[in-house]
């Protein structure tokens, strides 16, 4: 059997590089991209020593070219795609409408809004010839309202779940599913982007990037006639 085919953005660090740890242990073709090769190679050796099969390709997806080449590439190596893992992201420390910049605006819509859709965008005519699984990692702030969160991170993760629904509805003729999958506070370096930086107690108490990669695999291994469209992961202790 071909394997079957995951390209995963911001897979060098955090939830994306769980999320393709854990689908490549499910037997999955992974392709890491994101903007820091050396990360990405890290990432795919991880995978490589216990077994599973990556491929490295970097890219910035804030670049419609250059995500449109790297599917291009995706393609030619593997000749097919089957899924997509959405997980760059981007905040800003100052991220309130007394303190921050409309550059900061703009670069952290960019990330986690606008460059999923150019993935989404580019990778769908692969996708409805395999029926393909898209996962958009959001957050808790795409879910409900939450105040730290910021102006711009708030919008952006709340926009995404519009874009997962308007391709449920639009593309389930094709077999395409997409998931909005928002998880609370996840122990990362995505923390650092904070205001306040989560000590090591606090993170002890977050998710872990790994629960978030099983919940990925999960999603990545239902049948193709089950569809789910928003899942939340919440840490159960609540700070």
């Amino acid at each position: 059997m071909t394997a079957k085919v995951l390209w995963t953005t911001g897979g060098g660090s955090g939830m994306g590089a769980a999320g393709a740890v854990a689908a490549a242990r499910d037997g999955w073709t992974v392709v890491l991209s994101g903007r820091r090769a050396d990360r990405l190679e890290q990432v795919a050796g991880t995978i490589r020593a216990a077994g599973g099969t990556a491929d490295v390709l970097p890219v910035d997806v804030a670049a419609a070219d250059a995500v449109r080449a790297a599917r291009d590439t995706v393609l030619e190596r593997h000749g097919r795609l089957d899924g997509l893992l959405l997980a760059a992201g981007l905040n800003t420390p100052r991220r309130r409408w007394d303190d921050q910049s409309l550059d900061q605006v703009r670069a952290v819509l960019d990330t986690n809004l606008t460059a999923v859709v150019t993935v989404v965008d580019a990778a769908l005519p692969a996708l409805r010839a395999t029926g393909g699984v898209v996962v958009v990692v959001s957050s808790y702030a795409g879910w409900s309202f939450q105040p730290g969160a910021g102006v711009a991170y708030s919008a952006s993760k709340t926009a995404l779940g519009s874009v997962v629904r308007t391709l449920n509805q639009q593309e389930a003729q094709h077999g395409v599913r997409a998931t909005h999958l928002c998880p609370g506070d996840v122990a990362t370096d995505f923390l650092d982007q904070r205001p306040v930086v989560p000590d090591a107690d606090a993170r002890a108490r977050m998710l872990q990037p790994e629960d978030v990669g099983r919940t990925v695999a999960f999603v990545l291994g239902a049948a193709p006639h089950v569809r789910i469209d928003e899942l939340v992961l919440s840490p159960v202790a609540q700070h």
